[in-house]
């Protein structure tokens, strides 16, 4: 009697709250040969608070290459491999696409169990367009790599999703400003679906100064979010960031938004807007806006 070969299962599981674990998710753990997990004490604790028991093997970025072949015979072998990582959604920015693509290629069965993703999760409360984005994950440490990955991505059209340390988010945030634009929407999502959840939106310039001076944003979990620069106002938006202030000492915003959409080229509404951020009108359009 030949044996049937198995199949690998792509498991997302929370990124906080352990309420967000799907019930297909703690079945398909539950029923699982072995489960993959990038470090096995937290995988563990997971298990245990769902009270499942099952053997755990570790599948991470130094070993993963070494171990396909193994795993693969395991699934000739008839054997049910569950894939998880930390926290969220396996390969997105976590190890798995090795062993994915060499499953795929030898015919195995590779199913997902879908559910929570920082990246998701960020971009739908980010109140920025999601109609089209780009995930780039952690940007390089090298000064040379990242000021090259900056320049790049300050001319993406489409919204962008970053991850970056909470130790790094205020300088991330000056670079950000330097290349993109002070006047760049963005948000910060700070431990998302966890008890300390924060959303900070605005400009760049506003994210950047209220990371120096709000000491939680340098905790947790961080996902970015920037607009894209077609989503970006035309015309000069840094010169935008540096005139309103001086306008606003002396006229109202929808006056200083004027003046400053006729000196930068960006547009009355979007001057208007950024205006009402930064004084203490409220937030109606001007007329003819």
């Amino acid at each position: 009697m030949s044996v049937v070969p198995g199949r690998l299962d792509v498991i997302a599981t929370p990124i906080g709250n352990i309420g967000d674990l799907s019930s297909r998710a703690r079945d398909a753990l539950a029923a699982a040969s072995v489960v993959l997990a990038e470090d096995t004490r937290r995988t563990q604790t997971l298990l245990t608070h769902c009270g499942i028991s099952r053997p755990l093997l570790s599948l991470h970025d130094h070993n993963e290459g070494a171990r396909v072949t193994e795993l693969l015979e395991r699934m000739q072998r008839g054997q049910v491999l569950a894939l998880v990582s930390d926290a969220g959604t396996p390969l997105l920015s976590d190890p798995g696409f090795v062993l994915v693509r060499a499953a795929a290629a030898a015919g195995f069965v590779v199913r997902t169990v879908p559910g929570p993703s920082a990246i998701t999760a960020a971009l739908s409360v980010a109140g920025l367009p999601t109609d089209r984005f780009v995930f780039e994950g952690f940007l390089p440490t090298a000064k040379g790599e990242r000021r090259t990955a900056l320049a790049r991505l300050a001319q993406e059209p489409r919204t962008l999703v970053l991850f970056e340390a909470p130790h790094r988010i205020a300088s991330l945030l000056e670079e950000l400003c330097e290349h993109f634009g002070a006047a760049r929407s963005a948000c910060i999502a700070r431990e998302l679906s966890k008890l300390h959840e924060s959303v900070y939106r605005g400009t760049l310039a506003e994210l950047s100064a209220r990371a120096q001076s709000d000491g939680d944003m340098a905790r947790g979990e961080i996902t970015v979010v920037l607009a894209g620069a077609a989503a970006a106002a035309e015309g000069d938006t840094e010169l935008l960031a540096r005139a309103l202030p001086l306008l606003l000492k002396d006229l109202p915003p929808a006056r200083a938004a004027a003046i400053a959409s006729q000196l930068t080229g960006v547009p009355r509404d979007v001057a208007y807007e950024l205006a009402c951020r930064q004084g203490s009108a409220p937030s109606s359009r001007p007329r003819g806006a």
